[in-house]
């Protein structure tokens, strides 16, 4: 599970900051799950390592320009190029008759390969390996947080324990390594959760932008491994972020420290924050670490890979 930072500015694109994309890659399944997708991402994704042709679900958590205005480029783009691997988006309500009104006016055939989901707080996707749900977060539109959870895995598979039970190897190592109870061909009962050792636990990613500080980022970040949540303000103006419910570094900091997060990683800052203004980036990352010693501020095409648990 590895995070990369394709847009990290709020509102507009700057010279080295573009708008808010996230790609979260998956390499076990080779897929790109990607949260918000900003005017310029798939440029962005030309001058990342990441493969456009991977993205198989995208995210969105509101219908502000600099969150969407770059998915049917993208999707345009994908179509072109050949892609048919389906597309699964999810998002807030009007998310479906954007896209198909862009679709009918830029003559673009969307097919049966591009699925909409309208989200709501609670569950919005779920298989084998893969939890995602989403809050409804305070900004000036609807606009969701998402949490994706990967499940627990068994431990490692002990072969040769197997073989000194006389467990003959082939498709029952598959069942026995998932944990599951087999009866073999002599009548012998196996636990398969006896021949592995502890379980993984699954890590968690949480995403929070736009918002200001509410109840529902600190439930949506319980126990994460990371916590991406926007700062776009400093601590001095906090009456602006007020004024246009968005986060300041303090309170992207309180909203990991009382959701116990193992890593804060703030985004979307405001281009009024230059290396050569009264007030820094640098500047935002000492007010957060003041409050949370684990911050680190995000930059475009910045890669973290979320460590497993031990």
């Amino acid at each position: 599970m590895e995070i990369t930072f394709l847009g990290t500015s709020s509102g507009v694109p700057t010279r080295s900051r573009n708008v808010s994309s996230v790609a979260l890659r998956l390499p076990q399944r080779a897929e790109v799950w990607l949260f918000d997708c900003g005017e310029g991402t798939q440029h962005q994704f030309l001058r990342s390592e990441i493969k456009s042709s991977q993205v198989r679900r995208i995210f969105i958590t509101h219908m502000h320009g600099d969150h969407t205005f770059g998915l049917m480029g993208l999707i345009a783009s994908a179509g072109l190029a050949g892609n048919a691997q389906k597309i699964d988006i999810y998002g807030p309500s009007g998310l479906e008759e954007y896209l198909h009104a862009c679709a009918k006016y830029a003559y673009i055939n969307l097919g049966s390969r591009l699925q909409v989901h309208q989200v709501s707080p609670g569950l919005v996707y779920e298989d084998e390996n893969f939890k995602v749900s989403c809050q409804l977060l305070k900004h000036r539109v609807p606009a969701y947080g998402y949490r994706v959870e990967e499940k627990d895995r068994p431990g490692k598979f002990d072969v040769e324990k197997a073989k000194a039970l006389g467990i003959p190897p082939g498709p029952i190592y598959g069942k026995l390594k998932e944990g599951k109870t087999i009866t073999l061909e002599d009548g012998r009962i196996i636990n398969g959760a006896e021949l592995c050792g502890a379980p993984e636990t699954g890590r968690k990613f949480v995403y929070c932008t736009d918002t200001v500080f509410c109840d529902a980022a600190v439930e949506l970040a319980q126990d994460a491994d990371v916590l991406v949540h926007e700062a776009t303000y400093a601590h001095q103006d906090a009456e602006m972020a007020f004024d246009r419910l968005h986060s300041t570094s303090t309170m992207a900091a309180q909203v990991a420290l009382l959701a116990g997060v193992k890593q804060l990683i703030m985004t979307h800052f405001s281009p009024r924050y230059t290396p050569f203004g009264a007030i820094t980036l640098d500047n935002l990352k000492q007010e957060a670490r003041a409050i949370f010693p684990q911050t680190k501020l995000a930059y475009d095409f910045y890669t973290y890979e979320v460590p497993r648990r031990r």
